[in-house]
């Protein structure tokens, strides 16, 4: 029986004993080991009545390897586990595997919140703020905070493929999330969750055209979510932290991130497979969104988006806005066309007078689409996820053709 397997027993006794066997600690961050030299990476792991998915989570992070296939050295990584408000063996099992493994950095700490903190957003904050003060500790801000949930199994080269992104000088990377177990999940619903996400990726193939990024180019997908997130931290503290919300904190923080322009790449490379379980343990995340398509499966509808041309439009406002800042910071205003406004539905100045008050482009950005979204939100053309597939490949068609006629005439210059 090896470490995953004793854990798992660990874990099948416990519920079969009752918990009033089990015994806990209530040591806090400050009786943890300090962090050793040689680390590159603080692997963060929110865990709550997760005894039954731990042991696969933590075996993957512990077999983790180098681009070329040699196991990680265990000296450039930890794992803080934080066990919160656990019903279940979840820090039995972690502390039974952490015994089973030698040299493996995995830090258990258990805690019972009160309700108003007891939240995802409050514990991955706790989390990540715990690895930056670590990874300041010993002088490495530009080591990684590496987000992943208890639910999840890395990919062998998860943090590899992360360190080889943040070195081509990303700030943060959002890996690609593939669902398991969708023996569980009703064919309807298998089909809404594929074309919703055909539908992201389509909508991120569009942005690539439109409005290129060279920190997050094509290939890339749409996911920046807390099962696979790694951000640097300086980066983290740039941003403010995770913001103080009780779900979808990771969208928060990338929100943050982007707000002050840190670069996001969102990398094919960096892979994990998550559950496709429908009892979560966070109010609104996949589990929730699983559940609200198994709902509307049934009726054989697919879930109402925006109007792509309407999203092309905004991508090329932005991709204006973009050069303008970057030749001439909040002084656009003087070189922008005239129809900007008009074309985000917005007041005559308000493109001026924004960018008179924002620090970043993010901000600026982040800031006129709010307004914009605000403005148009009851004339906004909805549809149907298929047929917004349908619309979406045929503008990637023409900015592609766009692309290539714009390349043809650069070169006979």
């Amino acid at each position: 029986m090896d470490g995953q397997d004793r854990c798992q027993r660990v874990g099948d006794d416990a519920r079969l004993d009752g918990e009033g066997a089990l015994s806990r600690s209530t040591a806090g961050w400050s009786a943890l080991p300090p962090p050793g030299p040689a680390l590159r990476a603080v692997v963060v792991l929110p865990a709550r009545n997760e005894a039954a998915h731990l042991p696969a989570s933590l075996a993957a992070l512990a077999a983790q390897v180098g681009c070329d296939g040699r196991p990680l050295d265990r000296s450039s990584f930890e794992v803080l586990l934080l066990a919160n408000n656990c019903d279940d063996a979840t820090a039995a099992v972690a502390r039974c595997f952490a015994a089973s493994q030698r040299g493996f950095g995995l830090h258990v700490v258990e805690t019972s919140l009160p309700p108003a903190q007891a939240n995802i957003g409050y514990v991955r904050r706790q989390l990540m703020d715990q690895a930056a003060t670590r990874l300041e500790a010993i002088g490495r801000p530009a080591a990684a905070i590496a987000s992943t949930d208890a639910d999840t199994r890395v990919a062998p080269d998860w943090l590899a493929a992360t360190w080889r992104e943040l070195d081509l000088g990303s700030d943060a990377v959002g890996g690609r999330i593939l669902t398991d177990n969708c023996e569980h999940t009703s064919p309807a619903a298998l089909r809404i969750q594929r074309v919703d996400a055909a539908h992201a990726l389509l909508r991120s193939r569009l942005a690539s055209l439109v409005d290129p990024q060279p920190f997050d180019p094509w290939p890339r997908h749409h996911q920046h979510f807390g099962a696979s997130l790694a951000v640097t931290a300086r980066a983290y503290r740039l941003a403010g932290g995770v913001p103080d919300v009780p779900f979808l904190e990771d969208e928060a923080l990338i929100r943050a991130l982007e707000r002050v322009d840190l670069r996001v790449r969102h990398s094919p490379l960096v892979r994990v497979v998550t559950s496709s379980r429908t009892d979560g343990r966070a109010a609104v995340g996949l589990s929730w969104q699983l559940r609200q398509w198994a709902q509307a499966a049934p009726h054989h509808h697919d879930p109402l988006v925006g109007d792509p041309r309407c999203h092309a439009e905004a991508l090329s406002v932005r991709a204006a806005l973009r050069r303008a800042w970057e030749r001439h910071g909040a002084a656009l205003l003087r070189h922008l066309p005239d129809d900007l406004d008009a074309r985000l539905r917005l007041p005559p100045g308000t493109i001026g007078r924004v960018a008179r008050a924002s620090p970043a482009f993010g901000a600026l950005w982040q800031h006129l689409d709010a307004q914009r979204l605000a403005a148009s939100a009851e004339a906004l053309p909805l549809m149907r996820t298929s047929q917004a597939l349908v619309v979406l490949r045929s503008l990637i068609r023409r900015q592609q053709t766009a692309s290539a006629q714009g390349d043809s005439n650069t070169s006979m210059r």
